[in-house]
């Protein structure tokens, strides 16, 4: 039997076909954030990224009442290896279950901070396979452009650490 910190983040597609699933610890819930630690169950191969190990550990920030949802991968050391953000719907969180559905867009965000955005095309293609609303496709669009707000602006959990060499 888990602990009362366990939880099962699932994610789904628009149609509601589950997209992927994982298990997770809340490390603490501040308001509508819910912070999780995670590690990868299993070696995956990512275009961007290359190879994430088995055992790659995750912080996972996400806002109940956000379009979008934040992972800071860590390297071995502890430190930032990347962020990788997601467009999702704002997350539902009941029984020990955190769902959303993808909203197909992401950004991979390096330690310095530069960025790039992904999957544009693959949104415009599911926005019309799956009949995205007007409001969806606006909420998507206003999410995207508050996540490089906030990356530009280097706002949490967008932090570094401080210049040890000063």
């Amino acid at each position: 039997m888990g602990s009362s910190n366990d939880i099962t983040v699932r994610i789904f597609k628009h149609d509601g076909t589950e997209h992927r699933r994982w298990q997770a610890k809340l490390s603490h819930r501040d308001e509508s954030l819910l912070v999780l630690d995670a590690e990868f169950e299993a070696d995956v191969s990512h275009d961007l990224m290359g190879e994430i190990k088995r055992g790659t550990r995750t912080t996972e920030y996400y806002w109940l009442d956000r379009w979008y949802s934040i992972f800071r991968f860590l390297g071995d050391e502890g430190g930032t290896r990347l962020w990788y953000c997601n467009i999702n719907t704002p997350p539902s969180f009941a029984d020990a279950t955190l769902t959303c559905i993808d909203m197909d867009i992401d950004v991979v965000v390096q330690p310095n901070l530069s960025y790039r955005v992904l999957d544009q095309d693959e949104f415009a293609t599911n926005a019309e396979r799956y009949g995205y609303s007007d409001q969806e496709k606006k909420d998507v669009h206003a999410a995207l452009q508050e996540l490089l707000s906030m990356i530009e602006g280097r706002q949490f959990p967008f932090v570094t650490a401080p210049d040890k060499t000063g």
